[in-house]
């Protein structure tokens, strides 16, 4: 009965994960993002759970796999009915609505803060299941079942907007498409605190139509904290081949690996790499060492350690966007990137200096403000209700 009742709670999961409720989260851009990751692991492990349910009462170790899942997952369904609670909340406020949504966006619940919490939350049950999800030493088959939905774009799809980093672009660009001098393959570090833009700038480099064309093979992984060689290795393949590979020991995945890279140009990115390990790093490394020169690898990463122990060779570190750029605020803010009047510029202005240059805040913002044109609903928004956002509360 165990096992049923977890399938139900995956289903679940899985609805929730694809509601309306959960889709308008247009302020709280760290949490859709681990939402996001979230739905990929669950539809992943949903695949195999329908096999696991007919082995479950003949199999232990399937039962104990199955078991030691629970309480990620209940705690999944816990967390979404919680974020989908506070989605609500923002909907049926009434009264002034612009105070409302200010006071839900820079109080205790805004999505910089609350989102910090949020995404963490998230990710933490993520991991836990990533992690019982690569512990598995047994076969399953993969099952489609009806409420698994189609896979997401990768993350390697651009974005709809992108605020300021062609200075950076091209100086990421302009090293992926140098000479190589030493080792056959060079990397190159994308650093910076949440909300910089550095997954941003890596698909803008990844997506130029001279990259695509200098490089036989491009591949894009989400690493995150869970840092295994041999999920990592998985979903570089996944990435060549449009498909997972099967169960198969880390010793055959290298080979293959290796059969597809090997004296080829590739391009590959790492994207959120946490992992401080020099030992599980250069495993990996010495994996992706066969590849033709000129072969590139972009690590986008929060810590300067991690750009240090990887021994890149060029390393981007990412700043808040000057006075200038930030202004693309109009982009976000304005009906066809044009000024409503000269008091909006004003107060527009003063609020994208208190953004300190983040690009995820001037987004959010500018979304804010989009559909609000009285000179009123600004002020108020600047005067009564806009704190001050030190770095720690941009970290998302």
């Amino acid at each position: 009965m165990a096992d049923a009742i977890l399938s139900g709670i995956v289903v679940e999961i899985i609805k929730k994960l694809g509601s309306l409720v959960l889709r308008e989260t247009r302020l709280w851009w760290g949490v859709k993002e681990e939402l996001e990751k979230l739905r990929r692991t669950v539809s992943t492990i949903q695949a195999v759970l329908l096999d696991a349910e007919q082995q479950y009462s003949q199999n232990h170790q399937v039962k104990d796999w199955v078991d030691s899942l629970k309480d990620a997952f209940y705690d999944a369904d816990d967390l979404l009915d919680e974020f989908s609670t506070d989605v609500l909340v923002k909907r049926m406020m009434t009264g002034n609505k612009m105070v409302k949504e200010v006071r839900l966006f820079f109080s205790s619940s805004n999505p910089f803060v609350y989102g910090l919490k949020m995404a963490h939350k998230i990710g933490k049950v993520r991991s836990k299941l990533d992690e019982t999800v690569a512990n598995r030493k047994f076969h399953l088959d993969e099952i489609t079942a009806p409420m698994v939905e189609e896979r997401e774009q990768t993350h390697s799809s651009l974005p709809l907007v992108v605020v300021g980093r062609e200075d950076d672009k091209k100086k990421i660009i302009d090293f992926l498409l140098s000479f190589s001098y030493g080792e056959n393959v060079s990397i190159i570090s994308i650093v910076g605190v949440g909300g910089l833009g550095k997954t941003t700038l890596a698909q803008l480099a990844y997506n130029d139509v001279r990259v695509k064309s200098y490089f036989e093979l491009k591949m894009w992984v989400c690493i995150s904290e869970n840092f295994d060689v041999k999920i990592v290795v998985e979903k570089i393949l996944e990435s060549l081949d449009g498909e997972k590979p099967k169960n198969l020991e880390l010793n055959t995945l290298k080979d293959l690996l290796w059969e597809k890279i090997n004296e080829k140009k590739y391009l590959l990115v790492l994207d959120d790499l946490w992992n401080e390990d020099s030992k599980k790093w250069f495993d990996l490394k010495d994996l992706l060492a066969r590849g033709a020169c000129g072969s590139k690898i972009i690590v986008t990463t929060r810590l300067e350690n991690v750009a240090k122990m990887i021994r890149s060779d060029e390393t981007s570190k990412l700043q808040g966007l000057c006075d200038a750029k930030s202004w693309l605020f109009k982009k976000m803010a304005f009906k066809q990137e044009q000024v409503t009047t000269a008091k909006h510029e004003i107060i527009g202005r003063e609020i994208v200096t208190k953004c300190v240059g983040v690009p995820l805040a001037i987004r959010a913002i500018g979304s804010l403000l989009y559909d609000k044109n009285a000179i009123n609903e600004w002020e108020s928004f600047k005067e009564k209700e806009f704190l001050y956002l030190n770095e720690e509360r941009l970290i998302l």
